[in-house]
């Protein structure tokens, strides 16, 4: 059964970084993409970073120049570096990938929280 394991988060102050990790089960290049995304209570989760299989990466507005969504095929491992935190950065981080040929099978990890203190 496929896994998804996140790491990284925590409580940090406004300007801050931290490095959150998601490790998989099998090889990340089965995956048409791997991706961040982001929850607070009430709201829906939103997409942060997203690269996929090839390489290319994508951000959602609020986040570029600040994170940097990358890979370490070896690990099967996908990172995503914060910097520059704000306190509107806080919520919980969740690890997604797509695979099948419409990236119809979605995966989740379990969620990690992060934390920006003002």
């Amino acid at each position: 059964q496929l896994q998804l394991v996140e790491s990284g988060g925590g409580l940090v102050q406004a300007g801050g970084s931290l490095r959150l990790s998601c490790a998989t089960s099998r090889s990340i290049f089965s995956f048409n993409a791997m991706g961040w995304y982001r929850q607070t209570p009430g709201k829906q989760r939103e997409l942060v970073a997203r690269i996929t299989n090839a390489g290319s990466t994508n951000y959602a507005d609020g986040v570029k120049g600040r994170f940097t969504i990358s890979r370490d095929n070896a690990k099967n491992t996908v990172y995503l570096q914060m910097n520059a935190l704000k306190p509107e950065d806080t919520a919980v981080y969740y690890c997604n990938a797509a695979s099948g040929i419409f990236s119809q099978d979605i995966y989740w990890g379990q969620g990690t929280q992060v934390t920006v203190s003002s």
